[in-house]
């Protein structure tokens, strides 16, 4: 049996900002590594480096639109359907003492109990507000280089390249490394969490991993309405291909920068 994690609107959240952050991640990184074959062929399927700086604008605004949406549904989440206590994403202290004991668990210590959202789910979900301001201020400011130096000084645009650069390969490496392998490596979801596909979880493993939510769950009498069978076996399917192509794709994006980063003329 399977434990209902995410509603639709928020699968249908999450495969949209993936989609959009693979596009910018793709685009943005063909015209950086333009230099090199590897960032020609990046960039072919786009049109070549003109190409891809098209797409890579308005990819931007949508992703900007994106999350304004998101923060729109978010306040009506927390205002108008009252979520709030453990179901909400708001850090607090206990996170901290739970980073901790996790720390001490990988050591041989107590495992801690955690709730719905574990620490590190909470951290993803603010990093990308973070993300998306830095991103968001300095891809404007670059979107339209001439009405900018309308505003601010020449040398602003130069500094919000190197900020839009940075940020943008800080989220690459997050994303691509720390979040897919969080994500998709743990015991329980290995080789892939089709949690935001699927919108469910493991009813065992979530037992085992996120023991204080279920039990809040048995005694709030909310466990039963919240369990639902499994997906159909292409469904099942689907996932994996995409979840696992994204995977493969993204690392590919962050070796290959590595591998030929001496390349380019920074």
């Amino acid at each position: 049996m399977r434990l209902k994690r995410f509603t639709p609107v928020q699968k249908a959240f999450h495969i949209l900002l993936m989609l959009s952050f693979l596009v910018q991640a793709v685009t943005g990184t063909a015209r950086m590594y333009i230099e090199t074959s590897w960032g020609r062929a990046l960039a072919s399927p786009f049109g070549g480096y003109e190409g891809s700086l098209t797409v890579h604008k308005y990819v931007g605004l949508f992703m900007l639109l994106l999350f304004l949406c998101h923060m729109v549904y978010a306040l009506f989440i927390v205002f108008a359907e009252k979520v709030g206590g453990e179901d909400a994403l708001w850090f607090r202290f206990n996170d901290l003492k739970q980073f901790f004991a996790h720390l001490g668990w990988m050591f041989g210590g107590k495992a801690p109990r955690f709730e719905r959202w574990g620490y590190w789910e909470k951290f993803d979900y603010w990093a990308v507000f973070w993300g998306m301001i830095v991103l968001g201020v300095t891809g404007l400011m670059l979107y339209d280089p001439l009405s900018t130096t309308a505003y601010f000084k020449g040398w602003s645009l130069n500094v919000a390249l190197w900020v839009h650069r940075i940020e943008a390969c800080l989220a690459m490496l997050h994303v691509f490394v720390i979040h897919f392998a969080i994500a998709h490596l743990r015991r329980h979801n290995f080789p892939m969490d089709r949690a935001m596909f699927a919108g469910d979880t493991d009813l065992e493993a979530a037992s085992e991993e996120r023991p204080a939510w279920m039990a809040r769950l048995r005694s709030e009498g909310g466990l039963e309405e919240r369990t639902v069978s499994d997906v159909p076996v292409i469904g099942l399917l689907i996932s994996y291909v995409i979840g696992l192509s994204v995977v493969v794709f993204g690392i590919y994006l962050v070796v290959g920068g590595l591998m030929n980063a001496n390349l380019v003329s920074w």
